[in-house]
């Protein structure tokens, strides 16, 4: 197992979309739920994003027979470039700020998007980082194919 997988996630994509757009996919509703949860259906009548500094954002993810509940606070918004936020789930003891996630966006030029994921927090066992990253990419594959479809 790398370093990397020990301390957190690393994931870097390139997307075929202009900036402005994969930024609205992580701050819009309506895209972050079709995306977020990669295969998995996320209501969109369950999800809430207050995109500002101090903002909180939430979302369920809804498998056959359980709910999986995700929630956070937005650090940083800087449109299009750039998102800090944190990450909890109902297993993150109540007296941690969870995980963050900070996501940058580099316009290439050429209509296509390096979106640069890194999530830190120490929360989560090197096996927990691992899985967590799987799942990321999933989400990110499921991102890559609405921005592919507009």
């Amino acid at each position: 197992m790398t370093e990397s997988a020990r301390e957190g996630i690393d994931i870097t994509r390139v997307l075929d979309a202009p900036r402005e757009r994969v930024f609205a996919a992580w701050t819009t509703p309506e895209d972050f739920a079709a995306w977020y949860g990669g295969d998995a259906e996320v209501p969109l009548d369950r999800v809430s994003m207050d995109v500002r500094p101090g903002g909180d954002w939430s979302l369920v993810i809804v498998l056959p027979g359980t709910e999986l509940p995700f929630h956070g606070e937005y650090r940083e918004v800087v449109a299009p470039e750039r998102l800090v936020f944190t990450l909890k789930d109902t297993t993150a003891p109540a007296d941690i700020q969870g995980e963050t996630v900070t996501v940058a966006f580099t316009d290439r030029g050429d209509r296509t998007t390096e979106m640069v994921f890194r999530q830190r927090g120490g929360n989560l066992t090197a096996e927990q980082y691992a899985a967590a990253g799987d799942g990321w990419e999933s989400f990110f594959d499921a991102l890559a194919a609405r921005l592919a479809s507009r």
